[in-house]
């Protein structure tokens, strides 16, 4: 996962101003691009070799929206109630192979770089999991190569499996580890 979605170090009381809602098809494509294409200009490994345009992240979240009305995974975002801006985003993967029902997959969990250490990844996460449970999964995976959200889902009891070395490309070339994480939901 990605984007620096924060190590403990945030404003008070930020998170009551961050709003988490489903992304609306349309409306919110244009801002999950910006989202997506600032994380990759800092250097985020999501997937996306820099530079990468709005343009092209569009198509990207069009394809994931998309994916999300037909039932295969959710897709949410996090607003400023102040301005309005979406400043964040977070997937739960549900379409999963058949003998694996009951686990979800944590994706692109990424906030922009102006809206980092608000407490803004924490609200994401813990939404995610709840949307997760709610869709009647009990086990969460996902990757990351970013230190600040290893710290993030250690903080709130992922459990840290392993590290993958060499596993993609980052941004600008060269490889990078991934760590793997999961969340027991069940309890």
């Amino acid at each position: 996962m990605a984007g620096d979605e924060g190590d403990g170090r945030r404003e008070p009381g930020a998170q009551g101003r961050i709003l988490v809602r489903p992304a609306v098809p349309g409306s919110d494509t244009g801002a999950l691009a910006r989202v997506l294409a600032d994380c990759v200009g800092g250097g985020a490994s999501v997937g996306f070799m820099a530079p990468l345009d709005e343009a092209r992240a569009e198509r990207f979240w069009l394809g994931v929206l998309e994916s999300a009305g037909s039932g295969e995974r959710i897709v949410l975002v996090a607003q400023d109630r102040d301005s309005g801006d979406v400043v964040g985003t977070v997937q739960v993967v549900l379409q999963v192979p058949e003998n694996q029902p009951h686990r979800g997959e944590l994706a692109k969990m990424l906030v922009h770089r102006r809206a980092r250490r608000r407490g803004v990844g924490e609200a994401l996460l813990l939404a995610a999991e709840r949307a997760a449970r709610g869709a009647g999964k009990t086990l969460l995976v996902l990757d990351t190569a970013s230190a600040d959200a290893e710290r993030l889902y250690h903080r709130v009891g992922w459990r840290r499996v392993g590290v993958i070395p060499g596993y993609a490309l980052g941004p600008r070339g060269g490889f990078v580890d991934t760590v793997v994480f999961y969340r027991d939901l069940s309890s």
